[in-house]
């Protein structure tokens, strides 16, 4: 528990300094979330109507339940459950993995991710630019670092279960996922460009895009 907390004031100096998201002009700007107003971030709530349950959050404390089809559950601390993150800068995440679970190719558009392992061992790495592969084992108690945009990835190849916290400078990063992105938007990416990209066929395709399909209820 010191290691975590010792974590998350390195972590908040350095949010403190590098944050991406717009700097505050004010003490608090708690997420009006019900506003319906469209700006960058939220409208601020009434100052006479903000509360402890603003800047509180418990949905990290334990495992959640995984059961995707990768292997893997993120349950995000962001602005849009804690409020008074508005205007500040940061989140937390918990990712928890099942034995053999992935948190496949993924980029955060809006921050940095650094990683510290509750649990567990990870095989995880990011990939840059000039297409070089940076990767490590790491072990409970130990810290990794994605920049920035960068596509990156956590595979547990442990017979045990996994949890890391992730911790972003922006409230808000965002979550692109390759596979999802490619595969199942709306409206589709067309086929032409599918095969082509991958040099595959239009029925690898179709394949591909039947197993990511969101399961009907």
């Amino acid at each position: 528990m010191a290691a975590v907390v010792t974590y998350l004031v390195i972590f908040t100096v350095i949010s403190s300094a590098l944050a991406y998201d717009p700097d505050m002009l004010q003490d608090l700007c708690v997420a009006n979330t019900s506003a319906g107003i469209k700006v960058n971030g939220f409208t601020c709530k009434a100052e006479t109507n903000i509360t402890e349950a603003d800047f509180f959050f418990d949905g990290l404390a334990k495992p959640g339940k995984v059961n995707s089809s990768v292997g893997s559950l993120v349950t995000g601390g962001n602005v849009e459950k804690i409020p008074g993150l508005n205007t500040l800068g940061v989140s937390l995440s918990r990712i928890d993995y099942a034995p053999d679970g992935l948190n496949p190719p993924h980029t955060h558009p809006r921050a940095t991710e650094m990683i510290f392992v509750l649990e567990g061992e990870l095989d995880v790495g990011f990939i840059t630019t000039a297409n070089k592969l940076i990767s490590k084992t790491v072990k409970k108690g130990e810290v990794f670092v994605f920049p920035r945009g960068l596509v990156h990835f956590q595979k547990n190849n442990d017979d045990k279960a996994a949890s890391v916290i992730s911790a972003f400078n922006s409230q808000l990063p965002g979550t692109q996922s390759i596979a999802m992105t490619l595969f199942t938007s709306t409206p589709a990416v067309p086929d032409n460009v599918l095969t082509k990209a991958f040099q595959v066929g239009t029925k690898e395709i179709d394949k591909i895009k039947t197993k990511l399909a969101p399961k009907k209820s």
